[in-house]
């Protein structure tokens, strides 16, 4: 608990009185880097938001999506399951150089993206990311589990409550103790129509990488998110990251 104690909290109107950071003390995370259409991507994104990022190109006609399976255990808004499709765009107000941004994000712990899809399995989570995050959060069945091997995720479809999307990853064994620190920033419009900007960071206490293919299997049927995912035309794996413990502090967005 040392680590929150050295964060202020402040009172913030985000739609309803909260308090920001909102804080998670103890969670894990699998997150799956794949290359994607770039021109995909753009048309997902409104030009408001265009105009001040791009999505990052890491080579002609290929952008980048992180996909991201979270379980919060314990947290300021109870315990919840999440999953994060984004696209990875560089900084707002910069130019992008492709490679070279994403190299320089890595090496700073410091991304950028912009959410496209954000269920979650509670209600509470879902109004709070809504309202006050400007989220596109919707409430589905997710089902988050650890085998001795991998970690298993399940994502049903909200109208059907069929099985949607699985994504099974293996537990990587040359984890690091190391403390490492990662700040992931957002950019959207908020219920105003005007663009916001908001982050978290997170303390990593245990985590490990990998760019092996066979860290990731990632099952699609003819659901809504699969439906979804299977137009942004994944490619190539970039990058695994299996975090099976972390915290968080998720600070409320601002106007950009």
């Amino acid at each position: 608990m040392s680590w929150f104690k050295q964060l202020q909290k402040e009172r913030v109107d985000i739609g309803f009185e909260s308090y920001s950071p909102n804080f998670y003390y103890k969670n894990s995370r699998v997150t799956a880097i794949f290359t994607a259409d770039l021109d995909q991507l753009k048309s997902l994104m409104p030009a408001e938001v265009l105009a001040q990022v791009q999505p990052l190109q890491i080579w002609p006609g290929r952008g980048l999506v992180a996909l991201t399976a979270y379980s919060y255990r314990y947290c300021d808004n109870d315990s919840y399951n999440e999953i994060g499709l984004s696209v990875v765009t560089s900084k707002p107000g910069s130019s992008s150089f492709g490679p070279f941004t994403l190299l320089g994000q890595s090496v700073s712990n410091d991304f950028w993206g912009y959410v496209l899809k954000l269920p979650v399995n509670t209600e509470l989570a879902r109004v709070r990311g809504v309202v006050g995050y400007n989220l596109p959060k919707w409430l589905t069945d997710i089902r988050y589990e650890e085998t001795g091997n991998s970690v298993v995720v399940e994502i049903f479809d909200a109208q059907t409550r069929q099985l949607d999307v699985t994504l099974e990853t293996r537990k990587l064994d040359e984890l690091s103790g190391k403390e490492s620190m990662v700040r992931n920033s957002f950019t959207n419009i908020d219920q105003k129509g005007r663009l916001t900007t908001g982050y978290a960071v997170s303390r990593q206490l245990s985590h490990a990488s990998s760019t092996s293919a066979d860290s990731v299997r990632l099952g699609l049927t003819e659901g809504g998110l699969s439906t979804y995912i299977k137009a942004l035309k994944l490619g190539k794996l970039v990058k695994y990251e299996y975090v099976p413990e972390f915290q968080s502090a998720l600070y409320s967005p601002k106007p950009l």
